[in-house]
């Protein structure tokens, strides 16, 4: 009798889980739909990388009329050679799209046909590596504010393949901005504030509680982004932002870290390599473990970022690193009742869906996972996330302090009166130690 009643809880729990899995948000209900974010289309499609140009950690944020340009690039794992192109398009502060046209916003080639490529060479997964800069010559951006890059196939834009977002900013505001701990309570050891300052000595901020929108982001993550915040105070030309909860975040932890650049030798986080059947590469991580309880140790981290890089040629690592299979293992001692786990980094697009999420395995006992990724060096976090909050919560498995080394960006978005879409008149990026 209480045999099967313990089969009968097993089998209830794990409805359950699976229910929470299937009503958690997945990418979309239709795939082939534009959607105003990062998102590939195509399985055939990995390692997007987009960046300002100069550095390949950098955010794809450039400032209108300059000289900085964008750096976008994927793998294509069928290894052919494709047509691609790629367009713009224009978007408000929240990223839905505006109501300009696009001679609007743009002026010269509304499209470019993606004409650098290159096939991997010495690796066990064939692929076809695509590039391209810009702006060009012959195609420049008129307008400040939110814009969409979309990828698309054989010149036809309804054949979507992959989209980014991307900034271009005109400063007419200045920021002044301050990384804070909290002040009474628990949080002051476990949360960081940001107080910033807006003036506007040379522009006109009209009606700032109507016609202005700020949004805060945490190392470049879009889902604990602040995408509203109001002035505390306002005093002449200046706008003061303190004292408020919504410029409050977890401090979080340094990133976990794994090294995948070689797949002849072990590194400390990397338990075994093996190939299988196919000759494909294995690379099986040690056990992770919650570091809610431990205390604070700071390490230089990618703030969630990865290198991509092939230890064992001095060639171009872009052609000649190969894919190699990550298991990731997380000892828990029953299923969470809370949501679902998921992997969050760049690694995966900092998306919190189906290729992201951990599941348990009751004969391990614990969350499991695994990812097909270009050979380098890689950051990630584990955070929870459920149906009423889209948010993930790194505190539960990564402990959370208020000292830990994070980056902040701060947007003014301000929409003019008498136009129709928002400016992007102010951004500055500041890090919580580096004052």
């Amino acid at each position: 009798m209480r045999l099967s009643l313990l089969f009968s809880l097993i089998i209830l729990l794990q409805q359950t889980v699976f229910s929470q899995t299937e009503t958690q948000e997945e990418d979309y209900v239709n795939a082939s739909v534009m959607k105003y974010d990062d998102y590939v289309y195509k399985p055939n499609i990995r390692t997007v990388q987009f960046h300002e140009l100069s550095w390949e950690y950098a955010p794809p944020i450039i400032s209108l009329n300059g000289s900085e340009q964008l750096e976008l690039s994927f793998d294509d794992l069928d290894g052919d050679r494709k047509q691609y192109s790629l367009s713009f398009l224009q978007c408000n502060s929240d990223w839905s799209p505006s109501t300009l046209m696009t001679g609007e916003y743009m002026e010269g080639y509304f499209s470019i046909n993606l004409i650098n490529f290159d096939y991997s060479q010495n690796t066990r997964q064939r692929y076809t590596h695509y590039s391209i800069t810009f702006p060009q010559v012959n195609t420049r951006f008129l307008k400040s504010g939110n814009y969409i890059v979309y990828v698309f196939l054989n010149g036809d834009q309804k054949d979507l393949v992959l989209t980014r977002r991307f900034m271009v900013y005109d400063n007419k505001v200045s920021i002044a901005t301050t990384v804070r701990q909290t002040v009474g309570g628990d949080d002051q050891y476990n949360k960081q504030h940001i107080d910033f300052t807006l003036s506007s000595n040379n522009y006109d901020l009209t009606n700032p509680y109507r016609d202005m929108k700020v949004v805060l982001m945490q190392n470049n993550r879009w889902d604990n982004a602040v995408t509203d915040i109001k002035p505390t105070f306002v005093q002449g030309n200046q706008l003061l932002f303190s004292m408020d909860d919504a410029s409050t975040f977890n401090g979080g932890n340094e990133f976990r870290y794994f090294d995948i650049r070689s797949v002849k030798f072990l590194t400390e986080r990397v338990k075994d390599i093996t190939q299988d059947e196919n000759y494909q590469y294995h690379a099986y991580l040690y056990p992770d473990e919650s570091r809610a309880a431990k205390p604070y140790l700071f390490y230089n981290d990618f703030n969630g970022n990865f290198l991509i890089k092939n230890r064992e040629t001095r060639g171009n690592m872009d052609l000649e690193a190969d894919y190699v299979y990550v298991d990731f293992f997380l000892p828990y001692s029953t299923p969470e009742s809370k949501g679902n786990f998921y992997i969050l980094g760049k690694l995966t697009d900092w998306r919190m869906n189906k290729a992201s999420r951990l599941t348990y395995n009751y004969k391990r006992t614990g969350y499991e996972a695994q990812l097909y990724l270009k050979q380098g060096y890689y950051n990630y976090i584990y955070v929870l996330s459920n149906d009423n909050n889209k948010t993930g919560d790194e505190t539960l498995l990564e402990g959370n302090h208020w000292d830990t080394e994070n980056e902040y960006s701060v947007f003014v978005y301000h929409r003019k009166f008498g136009t129709y879409y928002d400016q992007l008149v102010g951004f500055k990026k500041i890090n919580s130690l580096r004052k």
